[in-house]
């Protein structure tokens, strides 16, 4: 990883510039990161992630390691498939972001990527959840849950729109 400083409209920023495993190198912004104070499961060291848009697809989103360039998660709002996915945050997670407001939330769940992509399945029974006012985030297993962690997200869109 290489820091470097850039002018921007507000004065010198931060730059870090990643290997990245879909994009290849980037520069990001320092205040662009996204802290997982606890990582995130089955990756406990890992505490810092940039959001990288697919190009030309507003849909689809990679969740890159700062410091592990293989580690990238694609994402996705699970809001766009499951029309109806609801799921109430335990009192110890908004604490733990420090969320005041509801719309300062923002959820996104893993994919399992297949191919054909109509195979492809989101992790609906553990979000992402993001704090956009302070950049911290955590992925939330959730207990009591019609969710699994395979859920097809092509025959859920269908099914939402009958």
């Amino acid at each position: 990883m290489r820091l470097i400083w850039k002018s921007n409209k507000k004065g010198m920023e931060a730059m870090r510039t990643l290997q990245t495993k879909y994009h290849g190198p980037v520069e990001a912004a320092i205040e662009d990161v996204w802290r997982f104070e606890a990582g995130i499961p089955g990756f406990l060291d890992e505490k810092e992630f940039i959001l990288l848009a697919f190009p030309e697809n507003e849909l689809f989103h990679v969740l890159q390691s700062t410091t592990t360039p293989g580690l990238g998660f694609v994402v996705t709002n699970p809001f766009t498939f499951v029309g109806d996915y609801q799921f109430k945050l335990e009192d110890a997670t908004v604490t733990a972001l420090q969320l005041e407001k509801p719309e300062d939330a923002m959820i996104l769940v893993i994919l399992n990527v297949q191919e054909p992509f109509e195979k492809t399945t989101a992790n609906l029974q553990a979000p992402v959840v993001f704090n956009t006012a302070n950049q911290k985030a955590k992925q939330v297993i959730l207990t009591s849950s019609e969710y699994s962690t395979r859920e097809p997200i092509m025959h859920q869109s269908l099914k939402g729109s009958e």
